[in-house]
């Protein structure tokens, strides 16, 4: 098999269409099939489900997914380091990340990456920890952005500490002026979201060892603010979600201070195509500036270089 043919089978799984892979690919219908034809044969199974909808990965086809993608992802890396040796900058860049992420971090951090390299595309996915998780794992994305209590079998590269926070209906008091502890927080219902996008509330809640009363779940950060202001109780956020999202609520910094420290993961840091690396190395750079900006809670926290 060639690599047009991986190439096919990508652009075919992710557009769900052979006729809209091949307007992707600038390539014909009859030869999009054709392709697929070829690799089903020397497989010798079927790879794809044809439907009147369009077609959908076989079980064998979902198998064969993560291991083609790490095959255009090497070839990605092979084109993007003989370009660096040639003094041509370009390539592309996919990153994973959470919500707080998305909205506090990447957009500083793609603008100064792409003014340093004008020639490298970079893709965003937005998702659970879950997701990065499994986008690192089948290729999706070179890196992610993951909390160090949600990785599992990933190893994690620290790069800050983000305090945590609670956050209450406008007009609540606490019984200390400033802040709020875990002992006052135990009486109060919860306003919780699942595990995959809120594993450091969860170690929270499980070190203090709190049997929660939820009045509600939800699966994003505006939501739970939202249900917040409405009276269903108090959550816990970390302080990066709370310098964008706002609403008519009041945010207290617990005591003893409680953080979630997060960072960078990829599935092999010896095989990075160039631009992976520099963008790793920007977003290094960018996190050692935050956390001088932020004495309080990343006071001693330097995180040594990972490669």
């Amino acid at each position: 098999m060639t690599l047009l043919e991986y190439r096919i089978f990508h652009t075919v799984t992710q557009q769900g269409s052979f006729a809209r892979a091949a307007q992707m690919l600038h390539l014909t219908p009859s030869a999009i099939s054709h392709a697929v034809s070829s690799m089903e044969e020397a497989c010798g199974f079927a790879l794809f489900v044809r439907g009147k909808g369009g077609v959908s990965l076989t079980r064998s086809g979902e198998a064969l997914y993560p291991v083609i993608r790490q095959v255009l992802n090497a070839d990605e890396a092979l084109t993007q380091t003989v370009d660096e040796l040639k003094g041509v900058q370009r390539g592309t860049v996919k990153i994973g990340a959470f919500n707080s992420v998305c909205m506090t971090w990447l957009p500083q951090i793609v603008t100064t990456y792409k003014k340093k390299y004008p020639g490298v595309e970079i893709e965003i996915n937005q998702g659970t920890y879950d997701d990065v998780i499994e986008w690192i794992k089948t290729g999706v994305v070179d890196l992610g952005f993951l909390s160090a209590k949600s990785t599992r079998e990933l190893a994690v590269h620290p790069l800050y500490r983000d305090r945590l926070m609670c956050v209450v209906p406008k007009g609540f008091r606490t019984r200390n002026p400033g802040y709020i502890t875990p002992e006052e927080m135990r009486q109060e219902t919860f306003v919780v979201q699942g595990d995959a996008t809120d594993a450091d509330t969860q170690a929270f809640l499980a070190k203090y060892r709190f049997s929660v009363r939820a009045s509600c779940r939800v699966l994003d950060d505006l939501s739970t603010i939202a249900m917040v202001e409405s009276g269903f109780g108090i959550c816990i956020l970390p302080s990066l979600i709370l310098e964008r999202a706002h609403g008519n609520v009041d945010a207290y910094p617990i005591e003893p201070m409680e953080y979630r420290e997060f960072g960078i993961a990829v599935q092999n840091p010896q095989m990075l195509a160039p631009a992976v690396r520099q963008m790793a190395a920007h977003i290094e750079a960018f996190a050692r500036v935050k956390r001088a900006e932020d004495p309080a809670t990343n006071g001693g926290f330097e995180p040594e270089r990972w490669m």
